[in-house]
């Protein structure tokens, strides 16, 4: 996502409360109004809220007057926020305590009336208590130990079966394994954490935790990949990734490092992969599919316009199609410049992104879903198709101009950008993916960079396994805790412990 920087202007204060004096007894001169003129723009630039969100509300003032601009049906409207506060049943995690009544059983008689007798209800009145606790405990076992004044023999007692055959116990390390690339925590903010909590922790330790763990894990990242080769449906996409102590490859002539993110959808599962390293998207994604077995169709691959997404790859055909977001957004970009033919275009798009809704909320087959859009969404794409076309051709838009450039973008890529009009389930953009990368580059926010290439391969590890839970709503933290409770298991067998299937093997090995 483009970010837009703000100019720094250096203000001296005392040189505005002159000009301004000098304002008052006599008019401005040239170079005392282009001062005041710069200050004052730059003070109204940091009084506009900046904008998150490309809805058409947010882009473009409302509309006042009747246009040619299509109304997209309008969803349900939300009923008022409420008070934000989550039910019990929301707290799937927490330790359920059942609380007798102290003085009633069922059956007994009902001390108001005297005549009926009481029942349990069905809902128990519930009462959530919420505490804190550091995010890694630990416990101090302190084994007896007794001496003969005889003949000094010591005796210890057993270690209780609690403390576990390891110092740090499964959910430990799924808990770091979740804190550091699940959720963006570096190491050395989680060692001060749990330093102020009493529990000693340091990033060393961490670090060694993760690398002891990824060398059990690689079977499962190696299996996953193999089946993401088989998808029906692939997304990729990059951005950039900072790693410090890396040998630069001369030969290759690159400079920059970046996280490609795939997204493989395959029999309704969703496989989330993460590669960092020299490799743009595309040859990440040629890589993957190397692992394709060749009697299956081509698989649809969404990508936005940039060649080095597309993989260079011979023997395995692609259906590309290009991302409708990007498309949309070259004129979000530019909607305040252009307010009418932007909210025309903008308008059109959203009654397409409507019809994708509605297939979902209906549960459309994909044959039903591409008649659906063939019916409804193609005749818009073909009245927004033949707008785009006769601005450039009559002249009524500059080619060179900001919106010139939006339409011939739309127009150059209208065969990939229109794909869901003819192949059943080819999606509309790009965004589960744009999703994905977020995970990288919330990393990148908070830990700035990757030390070794080493260090990036178990990020990479460990945020496949864990964004492919959340896509599947799959409990990341218990099936981390699986796999590392059963490595040989996963070493013989890594195909039984996906995350839509470890429940079985866990059972079975237990």
């Amino acid at each position: 996502m483009k970010k837009t920087s703000r100019r720094g202007i250096d203000v001296d204060v005392e040189e505005l409360d002159r000009i301004i004096d000098a304002a008052m007894r006599e008019p401005l001169n040239e170079r005392d109004g282009r001062t005041l003129k710069t200050a004052v723009h730059a003070m109204a630039e940091r009084l506009v809220r900046r904008r998150n969100t490309e809805k058409i509300s947010a882009v473009l003032e409302p509309k006042t007057t009747s246009g040619t601009a299509p109304t997209p049906p309008q969803p349900a409207q939300p009923g008022p926020a409420g008070h934000g506060r989550n039910p019990a049943s929301a707290f799937t995690g927490a330790e359920r305590v059942r609380v007798k009544h102290v003085q009633l059983k069922p059956g007994d008689v009902c001390p108001e009336c005297r005549q009926g007798k009481v029942y349990c209800q069905k809902e128990p009145k519930t009462l959530v208590r919420i505490v804190g606790r550091p995010p890694l405990q630990a416990t101090v076992f302190e084994m007896e130990r007794l001496r003969c004044n005889g003949c000094g023999e010591v005796f210890t007692a057993n270690e209780p079966p609690s403390a576990g055959p390891e110092k740090f116990d499964p959910t430990a390390v799924a808990t770091t394994a979740l804190l550091k690339y699940g959720t963006g925590m570096p190491f050395h903010r989680l060692e001060q954490l749990e330093k102020h909590l009493g529990i000693p922790f340091p990033a060393s330790v961490q670090w060694v935790l993760m690398k002891r763990a990824a060398g059990w894990l690689w079977p499962v990242l190696k299996e996953l990949i193999r089946h993401a080769a088989q998808g029906g449906v692939m997304h990729n996409d990059d951005t950039g990734m900072r790693i410090l102590k890396l040998v630069r490859d001369l030969e290759d002539g690159r400079t920059g490092t970046f996280t490609s993110g795939i997204v493989s959808i395959l029999r309704g599962w969703k496989i989330a992969l993460y590669f960092t390293g020299w490799k743009h998207a595309g040859e990440n994604l040629a890589d993957v599919l190397r692992q394709r077995v060749a009697e299956l169709d081509a698989p649809i691959q969404m990508c936005d316009a940039l060649s080095r997404n597309t993989p260079k790859l011979t023997g395995v055909p692609i259906l590309l199609g290009y991302c409708l977001s990007h498309g949309r957004r070259q004129f979000t970009d530019i909607a305040p410049n252009f307010p009418e033919e932007c909210r025309y275009v903008l308008e059109n798009l959203g009654e397409v992104y409507h019809n994708d809704a509605l297939s979902r909320e209906r549960k459309m087959s994909p044959e039903e879903r591409l008649a659906f859009h063939q019916e409804r969404s193609g005749p818009v794409m073909e009245r927004l198709k033949e707008w785009l076309m006769a601005q450039l051709a009559e002249h009524r838009t500059e080619p060179n101009s900001g919106l010139g450039k939006a339409i011939s973008y739309l127009l150059r890529h209208w065969t990939k950008l229109t794909l869901f009009l003819r192949q059943q389930g080819a999606p509309l953009d790009n965004n589960i993916v744009e999703r994905a990368l977020k995970k990288a580059i919330l990393h990148r926010k908070n830990a700035l960079f990757y030390k070794t290439m080493n260090g990036a391969r178990v990020g990479d590890l460990f945020m496949s396994l864990i964004h492919t839970c959340e896509l599947n709503k799959v409990n990341p933290f218990d099936y981390l805790t699986e796999l590392f409770r059963h490595p040989a298991e996963l070493a013989v067998r890594p195909g039984e412990w996906m995350p839509w299937n470890y429940r079985n093997a866990a059972l079975a090995a237990a």
